[in-house]
Parts: structure tokens; sequence; C-alpha cells
């Protein structure tokens, strides 16, 4: 065998071991650099809803979005919130994070937030982007928003709500027949779990038939211990012989935080009670929209009455006191000379 047939010889034994090769290890000819271009995958895994700031209308509604990454790395990814009224269908605020590139595998947290009014509830959207792309959407409903407290006013200082023991207690110090003095302790707990600041305790004293203010006091409630209650006293001189409405509030930084109402009866014929309520009587255009009772009545509507008016008060003269004039008249030309 010659040079040339034995290369020709080995060439060809290259090329089907090279064959059998590709048919037994099939990815062995793939191109490494084929699994790095294999976009990656970012998809959402949780959404927690919290509240921030409370405001006296409108409310903070934090949202922290859980990203789950698979793969290579993902850019320009981004997280957009839209608060949507569950009643109206309008949108209320919408809020853009630029979360940028994410990588590494695992889960991270995106925090981001929107403003709502406090009032009715609410669709929460949630939309990830990656490359201006949308990649997934989560909805999440929120309602009661106009039961969080304000922040100027989230205190867990109040008036004692108990059951025998009375939150505003009056007793008499002093009476004679014009003024008397009263004195009124009011008690105050602390239902936190820190020492409370200093608050401002104002009373006013309410003529119970008139609403006239007969006196007001105000005092300084102190720093109250958590799970303590304190009773604050005052003095107030009234007229006496009158029923009162006793108006206590707490006050901090001239916010209302609390009220409350006791009475103070010092009329003896006659008493209150603070859980008095009054009967809303609504207006209704059919309690004026009848004529008149049944009956015979006249062409226009007006029935003729026994002395000879109408049933609309108008004055007229029936047949009785037509009868009864013309019997003066007579009377009266016979006494003429």
């Amino acid at each position: 065998m010659d040079t040339r047939t034995a290369l020709l010889a080995a060439a060809a034994a290259v090329l089907v071991v090279s064959a059998v090769g590709v048919v037994a290890a099939p990815d062995a000819l793939d191109d490494p650099r084929e699994e790095n271009e294999r976009p990656g995958d970012v998809r959402i895994a949780g959404i927690v809803v919290s509240p921030g700031e409370v405001r006296g209308e409108t409310a903070e509604l934090r949202l922290g979005v859980d990203l789950r990454h698979r793969g290579p790395a993902v850019e320009n990814v981004t997280v957009r919130h839209r608060a949507i009224g569950a009643d109206s269908g309008l949108l209320v605020d919408e809020t853009t994070v630029d979360v940028g590139e994410v990588d590494g595998g695992g889960e991270r947290t995106i925090n981001g937030s929107v403003d709502v009014e406090r009032a009715g509830g609410y669709r929460i959207e949630t939309a990830v982007f990656a490359d201006g792309e949308r990649v997934e959407t989560r909805t999440t409903r929120v309602g009661g928003v106009a039961a969080l407290t304000p922040d100027y006013a989230d205190t867990r200082v109040g008036f004692t709500d108990g059951n025998v023991w009375p939150t505003v207690a009056v007793s008499v110090r002093e009476a004679d027949n014009a003024t008397a003095t009263l004195s009124v302790s009011v008690s105050v707990t602390n239902r936190g779990d820190a020492a409370s600041d200093p608050l401002d305790l104002r009373l006013l004293m309410r003529q119970a038939e008139s609403n006239v203010i007969a006196d007001e006091a105000r005092e300084t409630v102190g720093s109250v211990r958590p799970g303590r209650t304190e009773t604050v006293t005052t003095t107030v001189e009234v007229p006496a012989n009158y029923n009162y409405y006793v108006d206590a509030a707490l006050w901090s930084d001239d916010v209302l935080i609390d009220e409350t109402q006791g009475v103070a009866n010092l009329n003896p014929r006659e008493t209150i009670d603070a859980d008095e309520s009054v009967e809303e009587v609504e207006f209704s255009v059919e309690d004026f929209a009848d004529g008149g009772a049944g009956g015979d009545d006249g062409a226009d509507g007006e029935r003729p009455r026994d002395d000879g008016g109408t049933d609309d008060g108008t004055p007229g003269f029936g047949p009785v006191a037509a009868l009864a004039a013309l019997l003066a008249a007579a009377l009266y030309a016979r006494r003429r000379p």
C-alpha cells in the first residue's frame, strides 16, 4: 500500500470514529455559549401590603413584592403599582419602582407604595416588566382603609371603659339656693406598652335644657404607666337646681384624642341620662301632599263648614249669620226716633 492510499484510509477511519461519537453523545458538539443565551426568568412570589403613614384624608399603603429569579441575569426590571377604586374603577395612584438588573437566583423583596384616600376599598394591581415587556401581573384587594387611625391621633391612652367603675363621677362639695360647687373625677387608662405623654383634659358643664355652658375646667393628665388607670379631679361651679351634661375630652397638642360624657342631676324633680338619644325624622313629601279629609267637596276642593266658612280657613257669612244681621238691623231701625 502506497502512502496516498494509507492517508485516505486514515482519514476515513477518523470520519467513522467522529460519526460514532456524534451518535453516542449528541451534545458533545453543542456550543457552550447557547446556555448563556437563554433568557432569565423573573416572577412574583408574593405580595405583602401594610399601612404606612396615615394622614387626615389620605393613607400610604406600603407594598413588599417578593421577586423570584431563575437562570441568567435579567436586565431593566421595573415594578409598577396601580391603586384603583373598588367601587368607581378609577385610577387613584400609580408608582413605578426601577429595580434594574436581577441576578443570582433566589428571591429578593422590592418595596413600593401608593397613596389612597381614607375611605372605601381599593384594588392594587402590581405588574413586573423586563426590558419594557410585561412578565406577570398580580391583584391585591384592600378594604377598611377608613379604620386606619391617623398618626397624629394614634395613642393608646383614653377614657376608662368600665362596667361598674364610672368614667365620669360627680359629687357636690358645697351648695346653696343659688350655686353649687361640684367635684368632677375622670378616669384615664393607658392601654399601650409604654408610658404616655402628658395630655390635656378639658371639661364643659352644659345645661341640659338650654345647652348653655355654665362652667368649664382644664387639667393636665400626667404620664400614665402601661396598663394603669389614673383619676384626675377638678372643681366647677354652676347654678343650682338645674341638670347638666359633663362633656369631657382628652387633647394632645390640640388634637382631640378621646371624648366621653357624664351627667350632674341637680334638679330633684327631673333627671337626665348620658345615654339619651334623639330620634331623627326624615322629611317626606307625602306628609304634605294630601289635600284634606274625604267627603263631599265643593267644585274648587273646599268643603263648606257649618259656620259659613270653608275648610281652608277663609272667613264667610252663612245663613245663621245673615239672619242675625237682619234682626239686629231691624231692632236698630225701630229704636231710632
